[in-house]
């Protein structure tokens, strides 16, 4: 019986660019945030307000995300044998779920103000909600030379400044319909929409980060190609238990038992099957053992 572990350092390549993007949006986003909350209650805008509450998150989330990159560089243990990388999954997860816990609040705001529309201060609120969207452009510039479309984590908070971003323009534009037609139901409706997106990316990254937790199979990886790439080697008769997950977002791993007949290199098999999985499938870390054809799996292996 044979047996392999092998593992690549891909994943390492984008840290120090990730970390840096976050950290310099963290830093953009929690100083405009405290002038955001000012001009929100000077101007008495919820579309500011509920914009700052969504800016309160996003630094929260930059500043998790960046604490998780941190915690993942940390090496291995006796006790985490994986290191500490499951820890962006975390935080992108706690990140969605903040995502959608701040647009009920809007909603419910929101609500209060459709019932009872109250006065705005249209100019404050121009200016504060224009300032804020040169703000997030540039802190969604900075996130995107991260590793945003590999990374959950990133690609969370990447979310997060995008929605706010959005969040400004629907408050410049309640601000202008507020300064020349005097509608003042123009500031909740605003902030309604941006619940609406801020729901839909909350729920996105949830739902990615929850596959993770659950270790579902990457989206990018089809398991029946995999299975039946390794069963065209003309010296695999069958292939069983194999497990495909990830890690965290940009950690594929693999593992699986290869039944063949007597007589095969297992070494050179292992090597042929690393080869493919790694070029055809990117999956770097594999574990692959090998069964000679008639070995029976005792109770202990737990063979699917």
């Amino acid at each position: 019986m044979g047996h392999s572990h092998s593992h690549g350092h891909g994943h390492h390549h984008h840290t120090s660019n990730n970390k840096t993007a976050l950290k310099w949006s963290f830093l953009i986003i929690s100083t405009y945030m405290v002038v955001e909350v000012i001009g929100g209650i000077m101007t008495n805008s919820l579309a500011l307000l509920s914009d700052a509450g969504h800016m309160l998150s996003d630094a929260a989330a930059l500043g998790l995300s960046f604490l998780a990159l941190t915690f993942g560089e940390k090496g291995a243990s006796l006790s985490k044998t994986f290191g500490y990388k499951r820890f962006e999954i975390l935080a992108a997860f706690i990140n969605g779920i903040t995502l959608l816990l701040i647009s009920l609040y809007i909603f419910w705001e929101a609500y209060q103000r459709i019932l009872n529309p109250p006065e705005v201060v249209s100019m404050g609120m121009l200016l504060v909600s224009s300032i804020g969207l040169v703000v997030n452009i540039v802190a969604a510039y900075i996130l995107m030379k991260g590793d945003k479309d590999e990374n959950l984590n990133v690609r969370s908070a990447f979310l997060h400044v995008l929605g706010d971003m959005l969040g400004s323009v629907g408050a410049i534009v309640a601000a202008l319909l507020i300064m020349f037609f005097g509608w003042n139901l123009a500031d909740p409706i605003a902030s309604i929409i941006v619940a609406v997106l801020i729901i839909i990316s909350g729920w996105r990254v949830t739902k990615d980060a929850f596959h993770i937790l659950m270790e579902g199979v990457p989206t990018n990886i089809n398991v029946e190609n995999v299975k039946n790439t390794l069963l065209m080697m003309e010296e695999v008769k069958d292939i069983h238990d194999l497990h495909i997950w990830s890690i965290t977002s940009d950690f594929p791993t693999l593992s699986c038992h290869l039944v063949v007949g007597p007589g095969i290199s297992h070494q050179d098999l292992l090597s042929k099957a690393k080869k493919i999985l790694h070029d055809e499938f990117h999956l770097h870390h594999t574990t692959i053992q090998i069964d000679v054809e008639g070995y029976k799996c005792s109770d202990g292996d737990h063979c699917n």
